[in-house]
């Protein structure tokens, strides 16, 4: 068992024939090159037995306090079925090597089917061990009968309000997107999140291009009610981000965003549409989202989910407490403000 560095060229013909989630593929790293605290780390291809078992990118990370870490974004990316014990083997032999090459890295950030000792919850972050995703593998007709039929229903409803446009609007510069950043805020203030600053989403969408990034949105007498950007990498896609306003609720806007997204990808041959993340016994807290998605798809598919393997335990538990330190301060300072506003 083997796990050796690899140039973007063989990494690409190692994979073919598996798809790169886009995070794993070689055109991010031209995001992560013009996100702060961010640098391509480097690309991997771990052996057993002779052949090719996974592929893996790694970028590394710079978080506050200077502290340095891996995070690989859907990855590894296995060739074959990850077992337990084959999971295990590459972060062994990953783990042994960053020991070696580069002694002040905390932990890595990675994605594992697994629970196993050398691993822990992600301390940062949000991540989901079952998504809904949508087989556009089929007709439309047959994408539109596989649906729940309040999804049917949401969206022909949708389709009745003249009032309400949708298509693609990829391409949008800086000031276009303002207007959908707003949504995004509302969206955020209403659902409890901060969203990244909008500079962060125009990267992306200037980066990776319009064969990989992808805006759709929903309108109603010109305004945007909802927005979706959508990642498409080797035939298939994924919804990275997206928001809704209080009016789109009531006029099915986001309903009938997704089925547009759906139409269009599944016209262009892209065989699957992934939502990004269902609720689970595990992660709660995205199970009001669970409802809307399985609109589009009744099943729910099982993915692995993130997690810290520290590199460093000490150093990975001080951390966590120099977090939590600091959570807590920023809790109680905005809770003071709160009692001290007239």
């Amino acid at each position: 068992m083997t796990l050796r560095p690899v140039d973007d060229t063989t990494y690409t013909a190692l994979a073919a024939g598996t798809p790169l989630p886009v995070e794993q593929a070689p055109v991010w790293a031209d995001f992560d090159a013009v996100v702060p605290g961010r640098s391509h780390w480097g690309r991997l291809a771990y052996d057993d037995d002779g052949a090719t078992a996974a592929v893996v990118t790694l970028v590394e990370v710079r978080g506050p306090g200077g502290f340095r870490y891996l995070w690989a974004k859907n990855g590894p990316v296995w060739l074959v079925e990850p077992t337990p014990e084959r999971e295990a083997a590459l972060r062994r032999e990953l783990g042994e090597q960053l020991r070696r090459l580069d002694p002040r890295l905390v932990f890595v950030r990675l994605h594992a089917r697994h629970e196993a000792p050398d691993l822990r919850p992600v301390m940062q972050g949000i991540t989901y061990d079952r998504t809904v995703v949508v087989d556009l593998d089929r007709s439309e007709d047959e994408v539109f009968a596989a649906m729940k039929q309040q999804g049917r229903r949401a969206i022909r409803k949708a389709l009745k309000d003249e009032s309400l446009t949708v298509g693609e609007e990829t391409g949008l510069d800086e000031a276009a997107f303002a207007e959908l950043y707003d949504v995004f805020v509302e969206t955020g203030e209403r659902e409890g999140f901060g969203p990244h600053p909008a500079r962060r989403y125009l990267d992306m969408l200037s980066t990776l291009g319009p064969e990989h990034a992808r805006v759709f949105v929903t309108r109603r007498d010109g305004r945007a009610l909802a927005w979706a950007l959508v990642l498409v990498n080797d035939g298939a896609a994924l919804y990275s981000v997206g928001a809704s306003n209080s009016e789109a609720r009531g006029a099915y806007a986001a309903d009938l965003l997704h089925w547009e997204v759906i139409r269009t990808l599944l016209a262009e041959g892209v065989r699957s549409y992934d939502l990004a993340g269902a609720g689970s016994e595990r992660f709660p807290g995205l199970s009001g989202l669970t409802q809307f998605k399985t609109k589009f798809e009744k099943e729910i598919s099982e993915v692995s989910p993130a997690w810290d393997m520290p590199l460093h335990p000490r150093a990975y538990t001080a951390l966590i407490k120099a977090l939590e330190t600091k959570r807590q301060a920023t809790a109680t300072l905005s809770s003071l403000k709160h009692r001290l506003r007239p």
